[in-house]
C-alpha cells in the first residue's frame, strides 16, 4: 500500500485527501459493517419474509414505483422503536453524499441529512441513529441479513434489485457517465474506451452495463506485482484512487457520484453525456412493507419542505440546474 497517492513513476497525483482516506482504510474495498455511532444498543433487526407485490420481475417497467405512504407502526418500525435507534447503511466516502468532515469527523451530505430526516420522523430525534458503513457491493446483504434497516447510500433502482430488496420512491435522478482525465483522449461512453481500462464499482450498475456494452475496453484486470483485482472494486472510491494513481484510465459510475468525485479533484472530469435514466431509492429489507410506507410518508414532506434546501447546499455547486426532486410513483397492484 506504499503506492497509494503516487503515480507509478513516484510523483504525486490528484487530491491528496482521497488517496490518504485509502491509505488509512487499506481501501474501501477492505471495509466490514462498521458501526460508527457513538452508544445506543444494537439489537436484532426485525426480518421480513419476502413481499410478492415488490419482488414480481413481470412486466418491470417502472421499477421506481412503491408502495403507497402510510404513518401506521407495522411490525418493522415497532421494532424499531422497541430498539430506540434506526440503524442505516451510509457511505463515508462519497462526497456530497455520505462522507466525513476531515475537519470534525462528522458524517455528512445529502443521504445523510436523508436518513437523519426519517430517524426524528420514526423516533423524534434525527440523532436517534446507528451509521454503519457498508461497501457497494454490500448493499444488498446488509439489509437481507438483517445488519442494517436501511441502506441511503446512492442505491439506484433497477428491475433487478426489486427482487432483493424493497425500495422507497424515487428521491434523486442520476444517469450513468464516464469520468476520466481532463487531458485524456476518451470522449464519453463510446468507441473511445477501446483498450481502455475502465473501473467500476461491484454489484452497481455501472458494472452490469459495461458488462453487457464496454466498446472494447478493458474491465477487469490484475496488477502484475501482486495479482490483486484491479477493478470492478467493492467502492466507486476505490475506483476513483486507481484512476489518481494511473491503474485505470477511466470510471463509469452515476454522473451524481462522478460530479462529487470531480469536484475533489480537478484533474478529472465528466466525458460525454449520461447514458442511463435512473433513481435513487432509500432501501429496506423485501416484506418489511411498513418500514417502506413510512419512508414514503416521510419523502412526501421531505420533498416539499427540505429537498431543496438540501440539493442547495450539498449538491448544486456540482451538479447545477435541478429543479426539485423527481415526482413519486406509487404501486397499484
Amino acid at each position: 500500500m506504499n503506492r497509494i497517492g503516487r503515480t507509478r513513476d513516484g510523483r504525486l497525483r490528484g487530491w491528496g485527501g482521497v488517496a490518504a482516506m485509502a491509505a488509512a482504510c487499506g481501501l474501501t474495498a477492505a471495509l466490514t459493517l462498521l458501526p460508527l455511532s457513538r452508544g445506543g444498543t444494537d439489537a436484532p433487526l426485525v426480518t421480513g419474509a419476502g413481499s410478492a407485490a415488490q419482488a414480481k420481475a413481470v412486466a418491470c417497467q417502472e421499477p421506481e414505483a412503491s408502495l403507497p405512504p402510510s404513518a401506521a407502526d407495522g411490525a418493522s418500525v415497532k421494532a424499531i422503536k422497541a430498539r430506540g435507534k434506526l440503524v442505516v447503511g451510509i457511505d463515508q466516502s462519497s462526497y456530497r453524499w455520505g462522507y466525513r468532515d476531515p475537519a470534525t469527523g462528522d458524517l455528512e451530505g445529502f443521504d445523510i441529512e436523508l436518513a437523519r430526516a426519517i430517524a426524528e420522523d420514526i423516533l423524534g430525534s434525527p440523532d436517534a441513529i446507528i451509521y454503519r458503513a457498508i461497501p457497494t457491493s454490500q448493499r444488498t446483504s446488509a439489509l437481507q441479513n438483517g445488519s442494517v434497516d436501511l441502506v441511503v447510500r446512492t442505491m439506484s433502482i433497477t428491475c433487478k434489485r426489486i427482487q432483493e430488496v424493497a425500495f422507497s420512491t424515487a428521491y434523486f435522478q442520476v444517469g450513468q457517465q464516464v469520468l476520466a482525465p481532463r487531458t485524456s483522449a476518451i470522449t464519453g461512453y463510446d468507441a473511445s474506451l477501446a483498450g481502455k481500462r475502465v473501473c467500476s464499482g461491484k454489484g452497481t450498475l455501472a458494472h452490469e452495463v459495461l458488462q453487457k456494452e464496454a466498446f472494447g475496453a478493458r474491465i477487469t484486470g490484475t496488477r502484475e506485482s501482486d495479482g490483486a483485482q484491479l477493478y470492478p472494486t467493492a467502492s466507486q472510491l476505490d475506483c476513483l484512487v486507481l484512476l489518481q494513481l494511473g491503474e485505470v484510465d477511466a470510471i463509469v459510475t452515476d454522473n451524481a457520484l462522478a460530479a462529487g468525485q470531480a469536484a475533489q479533484d480537478p484533474g478529472i472530469e465528466l466525458k460525454g453525456k449520461p447514458f442511463t435514466t435512473e433513481y435513487y431509492g432509500v432501501a429496506a429489507k423485501l416484506g418489511n412493507d411498513d418500514l417502506v410506507r413510512r419512508v414514503n410518508q416521510v419523502l412526501v414532506e421531505y420533498r416539499r419542505d427540505a429537498w431543496m434546501p438540501a440539493y442547495e447546499k450539498w449538491l448544486k455547486a456540482d451538479l447545477p440546474g435541478i429543479t426539485g426532486p423527481p415526482a413519486p410513483k406509487y404501486r397499484t397492484d
